[in-house]
């Protein structure tokens, strides 16, 4: 049998190919990107089993466990761990804490398949622990510098032409704003901590030591930032991206409404215009109590209209009314506010080009 494999960077390093053996509901609170959910018991009879442990102990669990996952049930789960196996022969299985539970799938499929497959020693728990140390330890080592700016100015663009940009937007598939939902949903809070985690322990193999992020609150959209990174952002050095109003217009005008309504009919088909207005407006809602009373209301008008000439005409042009509004009267001075109080920590500030080209230099001055 298999030596237990404890080679965690190496695993996230290499995008070793895994299956989860956890049940559905314990993956679904989280996993690691690329993972197959191939569970040695579905959530019911996880259920079960754990009600027969607290009551009679573990070795009635065992029996009982065996005795729900037999005959056809477990013909078409060792045959789902084969065809896996057999498909990513460099690949691992784990569970919860590398216990019985991804002992029995391993025995069966040397027993049942005649296919030798590793386990992860100490499970999900212990890789996921990895991870969380990974970040502790970057936020302690490394280098960080924020990129800041007023919205629209395109800074995700920016991050992702530097080889040193971690997208925490990305990860959280969020635009960080009020405005900032996509068609498709967020990963849960343990998976974006485990993506953030994966991408700086790639970039620190590459000998990377400096990174840059984005500017932004504890909360990504539905997805928390690790809190020792969040603290440390409170006084990283800055970098400014400035734009003109009119290129940040254009700008907001492609990302949230041109690209986020194509985005929405490709998910959703005929529906994705419909579903795409309701999330529109109801981000505006979202600030109506900020905005005031007659602000919302004003804004609400023009966004109405130019949604309706949107569905009649595909014509977008209407949508710059309501953008421009928002940043004056909103988006602007809460920005400006902010910049001036983290302004001893901006150590540069200019347009997209000047902005790469010091970033570029100052991770090369670094390294």
């Amino acid at each position: 049998m298999s030596v237990d494999y404890t080679d965690y960077r190496g695993i996230f390093l290499n995008d070793r190919p895994m299956m989860d053996t956890r049940a559905p509901v314990e993956f679904d609170k989280g996993a690691f990107p690329g993972v197959i959910n191939l569970p040695l018991m579905n959530d019911h009879e996880r259920q079960r089993v754990g009600t027969c442990y607290k009551q009679h102990g573990q070795q009635a669990a065992i029996v009982l466990g065996h005795q729900l996952v037999s005959g056809a049930v477990k013909a078409e789960r060792i045959q789902a761990w084969a065809d896996f196996a057999r498909a990513h022969p460099d690949g691992l299985l784990y569970c919860f804490r590398g216990g019985l539970r991804s002992q029995i799938v391993q025995q069966w499929l040397k027993d049942e398949a005649g296919i030798d497959y590793p386990r992860v020693g100490g499970g999900y728990k212990a890789m996921r622990t990895f991870l969380l140390d990974t970040l502790d330890q970057a936020v302690a080592q490394c280098d960080f510098v924020l990129l800041g700016g007023m919205t629209g100015t395109g800074k995700t663009e920016v991050l992702t032409q530097l080889n040193n940009g971690v997208d925490l937007e990305g990860h959280a598939n969020h635009r960080g704003s009020s405005f900032g939902k996509r068609a498709t949903g967020q990963p849960s809070n343990i998976d974006f901590e485990n993506r953030l985690a994966i991408d700086v322990l790639k970039k620190r193999a590459r000998g990377i030591e400096q990174f840059v992020l984005e500017d932004e609150s504890r909360a990504v959209g539905s997805c928390a930032l690790p809190l020792p990174l969040y603290q440390g952002m409170q006084q990283f050095p800055m970098v400014w991206l400035e734009d003109s109003f009119e290129g940040r217009v254009e700008r907001i005008l492609r990302d949230y409404v041109v690209d986020l309504c194509a985005e929405f009919i490709g998910v959703h088909g005929e529906e994705g215009f419909a579903l795409f207005s309701e999330r529109l407006l109801a981000s505006l809602n979202n600030v109506q109590k900020r905005l005031g009373g007659e602000r919302h209301r004003r804004l609400l008008a023009l966004m109405e209209e130019a949604l309706a000439e949107q569905a009649r005409s595909g014509a977008v042009d209407l949508h710059r009314d309501w953008i421009e509004g928002l940043l004056r009267e909103y988006y602007d001075p809460m920005y400006a506010f902010q910049r001036e109080k983290k302004d001893a920590r901006i150590e540069f500030s200019g347009e997209r080009g000047a902005v790469l080209e010091y970033l570029r230099e100052r991770l090369n001055q670094k390294g």
